[in-house]
Parts: structure tokens; sequence; C-alpha cells
């Protein structure tokens, strides 16, 4: 595994994840929120972000922090040997999104985009809520489209995600 995808709800550990794969085996970090969001949390366009989504994966080594289905993730998976969902229950990735918006305010975070907080966001709530009807469909659509044989790791509790990184090796 040398070009992996993190892909989940927001609130399902997607971030934690794709940095301790990057830690334990001395790959790249890319998160997309970075890529895609501008200061005030102003969106980009599309073409400009999907040319910073080429060039960061332009090398041969990452792990990708999100899917931006309909926007890249046909960029990503075209390039990727893993694709690792993280499926986790709604109620948990909204008591997960509630602590961050409460709690972290204040703190940095390398998937925090420059000029942009965490900030209590109804719209942010609503899409993890709705994630399993309506994301998670285009994600798998996408998938089959773009990367049907990319091998796919799916983890639902943090045991399997554990044992998931304990499984994997550094070089």
């Amino acid at each position: 595994m040398r070009r992996i995808i993190v892909v989940g709800c927001q609130g399902s550990g997607k971030t934690s994840l794709s940095r301790n794969l990057g830690q334990k085996l001395g790959l790249p970090v890319v998160h997309l929120d970075v890529l895609y969001w501008r200061p005030g949390w102003t969106a980009s366009d599309k073409q400009s972000f999907r040319t910073r989504v080429t060039d960061a994966i332009a090398g041969d080594e990452w792990v990708v922090d999100g899917s931006f289905s309909g926007l890249a993730f046909d960029i990503t998976l075209a390039r990727a040997d893993t694709l690792v969902v993280i499926d986790r229950p709604r109620w948990l990735c909204q008591w997960r999104i509630l602590w961050r918006s409460a709690f972290d305010r204040d703190k940095t975070r390398p998937d925090i985009p420059e000029g942009c907080s965490e900030q209590f966001d109804w719209k942010l709530m609503r899409e993890a809520w709705r994630y399993e009807t309506e994301r998670a469909p285009v994600i798998e659509a996408e998938r089959v489209q773009y990367g049907a044989d990319v091998p796919v790791v799916r983890l639902r509790r943090d045991r399997d995600i554990q044992g998931f990184l304990d499984s994997v090796h550094g070089r």
C-alpha cells in the first residue's frame, strides 16, 4: 500500500486514520479539505481544485484524506492501490462533529484549511446524517466506475481500525 484513499462520513475518523497511516508508512497525507476550501470556508472552483488534487498526488506515495466524489474522486481513485472505507454509525459521527465544534474551536489541525476555523454547521450535520443514503451510494458508484479493481478495506469499529493499523508495515 503506497497510494491510499480513506473515505467515510464526516466525523467517522478519516483524518485520524489518514494521519496514522501516513506516520506509520512514512507517506505524505493529502487533506482534500485543505485543497478545496479557501479562507472563510469559501468553495474552490472545480477546475482549480482538480488541478491542485492532480498536483498533490503526482508522486508515487500518498494517503488521501477524503473522496470529494463528483469533484475529484475519479482522479485519486485512478491512481490508488487501496481504498479504505470507514463505515461508522451516524449517531457516532454526529456526536464527534458536535464535540469537535464545541471543544476544538481553537485548535489548529493539518486538515483545516488556512483561514477557516472549526465551527458548528447545520449543513454539515445534515450531510453527516444523510451520508449513508445520499453520499455513500455516489462514492460506491464512482468506485465501481473509476476503480473497480482497487482493493477495498471496510472498517466499522475502533478495533477494526486499530487492527488494520497494526497490520500495515512501514518500509
